[in-house]
């Protein structure tokens, strides 16, 4: 018996097994990060054949075309404004040009839930524009177009970002050849740039598609509903099991989007020969100044209109008191459990990247992957799977902040691993040999030599963590304990009841929170 397990494990790691104390640390924290949606899915099976049928002929068909057609039309015009923003900032001489890079980045700032809000107050029924015109606004952002036109306005810097880098990278040597056969600056677009731009445009527009999939706290606030809302609303009526049966749909059409940008990434590469030299950049003329309203007019909508909202709404409410023992209350509960969710994930990134890059094997692919599984779906399906695990094996952690805290290290494990694994990467394998050589352990080199080298990525992942941690709406709402809430959780308690100047200062501080990754980001791309 012991010499088959020998075999399988030698086979696993491709003959060359980890110290077998690391591997049973990273197949725990796979383990842990799966479990959740591993059980609603098994939970579903025990819903009942009615209960399926019932939802499957009912409920489903319209919460399929409700979320998937908002999904493909957040994403068709987050793909416009992110690509017309990126080859405008990237590819032509629009004036400041450098301080656009960095400021069409901001809307990732700021949560759509609170971008939501701040909309509301602008178009709402009472809000500041029908008040102005005495009529009712153009927009009924209570509708489809209004969820789509708050998603699509915070959730088009996805796009730019990847875009851009794909942009700054491409050389000019294709276009060059092709203005050299006739071609003008439309035809080059259309036959040249844009196709060669499809991987990166594919990359952004399935962001977009998976935030949109995932989201709850915008369609929520905007009295939208998706699958996302529905299932927290069964959860709110105690029809768990139903709960299941809609969960397992999502994640099913999560899959099907992985899927379908494996297939067109395998079929979309585009490779250059030689050196990239850089493009040269388009000359507006005349239309350099339209351009700049353009882009203007993004960012003020997207940006400046939400923030200004807050801040006189904050304005307000501190002139009220509303920074009162409470509100530091539920700052203090805010950093304990985003802190200890930061601290947790960079502990647990370490054995799980350190596998993955140090032993390359079917065993280190899956515990990765395995490690990924809650940061593709929505929080309240995270949250589901620990509910119904909690209250059956873990009853003492249930109702606890630490199961909030699980919830986030489930959720945003892999923010902590991409950026140690960047790190890692740039740190030879021979120090870990010569470090084995003077006499450590696989674990002590891990721990006394690559976590010092690794260290910048691996603080810089763990505040990544923290601050989607701090943004977090549905996975706290469903695990928090009586009386425990965090900011997230009463800007969406505040703001439902209209209490706005209570609201704006919770939302202003997770906004200012929100920029710190932005830096990261810009860095990366």
């Amino acid at each position: 018996m012991n010499a088959v397990l020998t075999r399988i494990r030698a086979r696993a790691w491709k003959g060359q097994p980890p110290d077998g104390r690391l591997s049973l640390a990273a197949a725990v924290i796979a383990f842990v990060t799966a479990m959740p949606v591993a059980y609603v899915a098994w939970r579903s099976a025990f819903a009942g054949g009615e209960r399926w049928i019932r939802l499957l002929d009912e409920r489903v068909p319209g919460l399929v075309w409700s979320t998937i057609s908002l999904s493909i039309a957040v994403t068709g015009v987050a793909v416009a404004l992110g690509v017309a923003l990126a080859w405008l900032v990237h590819r032509t001489d629009l004036p400041g040009r450098r301080i656009w890079r960095w400021a069409l980045v901001l809307p990732l700032a700021i949560p759509p839930y609170v971008g939501a809000i701040t909309y509301i107050v602008v178009f709402g029924p009472r809000g500041w524009v029908g008040d102005w015109l005495d009529a009712p606004p153009p927009l009924n952002i209570y509708s489809f177009a209004g969820a789509l036109f708050v998603l699509a306005v915070f959730t088009y810097p996805y796009v730019f970002l990847v875009v851009g880098a794909a942009l700054s990278r491409m050389g000019r040597a294709h276009e060059e050849a092709a203005r050299s056969l006739g071609l003008g600056l439309l035809g080059v677009l259309r036959h040249i740039t844009l196709p060669m731009l499809r991987p990166a445009i594919g990359a952004g527009a399935v962001l977009v598609i998976l935030y949109v999939l995932s989201d709850f706290g915008a369609v929520a606030t905007l009295r939208y509903t998706t699958f996302t809302s529905a299932i927290y609303y069964q959860m709110g009526g105690f029809d768990t099991l139903s709960a299941t049966v809609l969960s397992v749909v999502l994640i099913a059409l999560t899959l099907i989007v992985l899927a379908v940008e494996a297939h067109g990434h395998r079929r979309s590469r585009y490779d250059s020969s030689g050196p990239a030299r850089p493009a040269d950049l388009v000359e507006l003329g005349g239309w350099r100044w339209a351009a700049l309203g353009f882009v203007v007019t993004v960012l003020a909508i997207s940006v400046l209109l939400p923030v200004g909202v807050l801040v006189y709404w904050s304005a307000i409410g501190i002139a009220e008191g509303a920074l009162d023992a409470r509100f530091w209350g539920y700052a203090f509960n805010t950093a304990q459990v985003a802190g200890t969710a930061a601290l947790v994930s960079m502990a647990a990134a370490l054995p799980v990247v350190y596998l993955r890059s140090r032993h390359p094997s079917p065993a280190s692919t899956v515990l990765g992957r395995l490690a990924y599984a809650g940061y593709a779906l929505p929080g309240v399906i995270v949250a589901l799977g620990l509910i119904f695990f909690g209250i059956r094996y873990l009853p003492w952690l249930y109702n606890t902040a630490w199961m909030i805290a699980l919830a986030y290290v489930v959720r945003f494990l892999p923010q902590a691993m991409q950026s140690t694994a960047s790190s890692l990467a740039l740190v030879s394998p021979r120090t870990d040999e010569a470090a084995r050589i003077a006499g450590l352990s696989q674990l002590g080199v891990l721990a006394r030599v690559i976590t010092p080298l690794v260290r910048p990525g691996l603080l810089a992942g763990g505040a990544l963590v923290f601050v989607s941690s701090v943004k977090e709406l549905p996975a706290t709402l469903l695990l928090r304990p009586a009386g425990f809430d965090t900011l997230a959780v009463r800007v969406w308690v505040e703001a439902s009841e209209s209490v706005y100047h209570l609201a704006a200062p919770a939302a202003l501080v997770i906004v200012a929170l929100s920029v710190l990754p932005l830096k990261w980001l810009l860095d990366r791309y």
